[in-house]
């Protein structure tokens, strides 16, 4: 595993001679991971091959949906049902224990969406999205139906009990990467067009306070804000130009993990949580770093 831009705390959270494993290869946009805790496998999708994959350590990978409509990122609740942001079905779903599918968000205030893009899931139950108009527009991902209704691209909640969506961050100019700090306190969210991230306070009713710039990101290799996630001390690691770029909670940059290709999004995985999985628009890497990540329900 290559790093650069380190700072001497760079070396405690992942050891020098770390491997970057190449698990899975052939994509044409892979993003989304997600490890599921209750089986022990990873999930991840090709929007442009509209495919849903998982992976298991020791057997591999396989299909488990095609055609998927192009699904984007994904999320587990506490009930062990994935969840999906439907990038060109403009939609969120929840994937059943018995198999079907659930529309659990499709408007707000009567409008259909844009395209939903990453997901994460609140320890109430709320399901929190970011929303940009990316599948309105781009090659090989577009939705049938391309007619935008929302002129706003930003953060969407629906309610525990699924019967509200809010608009919970009105005022990015692309909004990607969206993640919790460690105690839910305080929510991250990125635009890829500024290639910044700012922080947002949570309120007591799920929504958020003002935003305010936390760090914005460096490089001129490929790379754009993109997935994020946090680990348990509250470092924030969000794709970028060159590969990962691993944030302290004061905004300052620790270091980049250089991985080969465009970065899409990452997970935290296996029974430790300290496996970092890394999406790029064709592979899937893995590489181990000595702090866990905050588990996915």
């Amino acid at each position: 595993m290559h790093t650069d831009l380190a700072t001497p705390e760079l070396a405690r959270l992942i050891d020098e001679d770390a491997a970057l494993d190449h698990i899975a290869q052939g994509m044409s946009f892979g993003e989304g991971p997600v490890w599921d805790r209750r089986h022990g496998i990873l999930y991840w999708v090709d929007i442009i091959g509209n495919t849903l994959w998982r992976w298991r350590p020791g057997v591999g990978r396989e299909v488990v949906l095609k055609p998927s409509g192009h699904i984007n990122g994904l999320t587990f609740d506490k009930e062990g049902r994935l969840h999906a942001a439907g990038w060109c079905t403009r939609t969120i779903l929840r994937f059943e224990h018995d198999g079907s599918v659930t529309t659990i968000a499709d408007k707000w205030q009567g409008m259909k969406f844009n395209s939903p893009n990453d997901i994460v899931i609140h320890s109430d139950g709320s399901v929190y999205w970011t929303d940009s108009a990316g599948g309105l527009v781009i090659p090989g991902m577009v939705a049938q139906d391309v007619q935008r209704y929302i002129e706003v691209q930003g953060v969407y909640r629906l309610s525990p009990d699924g019967k509200q969506v809010q608009l919970v961050v009105p005022d990015c100019a692309y909004p990607n990467g969206l993640v919790f700090t460690p105690d839910e306190k305080q929510l991250y969210v990125n635009d890829t067009k500024l290639g910044n991230i700012r922080i947002f306070d949570m309120l007591a009713d799920g929504t958020a306070g003002p935003g305010r710039l936390f760090h914005t990101l460096q490089g001129r290799e490929a790379g754009v804000a993109d997935g994020m996630k946090v680990d348990v001390e509250g470092n924030l690691y969000c794709t970028g130009p060159g590969g990962v770029h691993i944030i302290a909670p004061d905004g300052t940059l620790i270091g980049r993990l250089r991985v080969p290709g465009h970065s899409t999004n990452m997970a935290w995985g296996d029974e430790d949580w300290k496996s970092l999985y890394i999406t790029t628009y064709s592979s899937v890497y893995k590489v181990r770093l000595n702090i866990p990540g905050v588990a996915v329900w």
